[in-house]
């Protein structure tokens, strides 16, 4: 079904430095530009990322192996900086935005790009569309829609506890059935697998970085080595071990902070 437009409306992803907004820096910008008569114009672009004072930013390792741009990709590119007003003026003044998961970060990212760059990016008239956000509305995530898609079943008894539990039980099952091939019908694969992070404890406050190293994800030590803090700031390990963070997460630094010690 053609999108009925009052205005145009730019789709557009970004491929990135990382996921901090306030501190990484666009690599590429892909765009589709919709006008109200159904036209369309697409464009792709790479820039070349640099700090307030124009040196360049190494892309991380890590970031590359997931986008696939590396520093050598974009060495000869233009800065976000040197294209800003003409990609402002050309692609996304006067339109609304639309995106994948673009409310919570690529809209966020790029408006503090445009405004680094001394463009000034106007929200206030603009609509956004986040194609994610109607996904997991439209299409609910919950345990009574994976027991109807698994295991072409209704939950009779749903939200009690041992019902659920043995719906769960049963759509982990049918999953095994499903995707035989795919999923290893082992409990440390299993285990593996349906992990989103590398937690250390429980609230995330800690997790391992790409080399299996303890960091923070907090505070003014945010993405910095465990090790490096206990032996440079005990002050900060002593200020979690005595503030409001949960228990786990005390006892993990309380024993990471041993380890490290010596």
């Amino acid at each position: 079904m053609k999108l009925k437009l009052e205005r145009p409306i730019v789709f557009f992803d970004l491929e990135t430095t990382g996921l901090d907004v306030s501190k990484d820096y666009i690599l590429e910008l892909g765009y589709v530009k919709v006008m109200p008569d159904g036209s369309e114009q697409a464009g792709n672009m790479r820039f070349r990322p640099v700090d307030a004072l124009g040196n360049t930013v190494h892309i991380p390792e890590v970031t590359t192996a997931v986008h696939g741009i590396s520093d050598a990709d974009v060495s000869d590119c233009p800065t976000f900086k040197e294209k800003a007003a003409s990609l402002y003026h050309d692609v996304f003044e006067g339109c609304d935005l639309g995106g994948f998961n673009s409310n919570r970060f690529d809209i966020p990212l790029l408006v503090e790009s445009f405004l680094k760059s001394g463009v000034s990016f106007d929200l206030s008239d603009v609509r956004f569309v986040d194609v994610q956000n109607i996904f997991h509305k439209m299409e609910k995530r919950n345990l009574d829609a994976a027991y109807r898609f698994y295991c072409g079943k209704e939950m009779t008894s749903a939200h009690q506890a041992l019902s659920d539990t043995q719906a769960t039980y049963e759509v982990l099952q049918a999953q095994l059935d499903r995707y035989e091939g795919e999923l290893t019908n082992d409990v440390s694969f299993l285990s593996e697998f349906s992990s989103m992070n590398k937690n250390v404890d429980l609230a995330g406050r800690v997790v391992l970085d790409d080399k299996g190293r303890e960091i923070f994800t907090f505070g003014k030590y945010k993405n910095r080595l465990v090790e490096e803090v206990v032996k440079k700031d005990p002050g900060f390990i002593s200020w979690i071990l005595q503030g409001d963070f949960p228990l786990n997460t005390k006892q993990v630094v309380r024993r990471l902070s041993l380890k490290y010690k010596g």
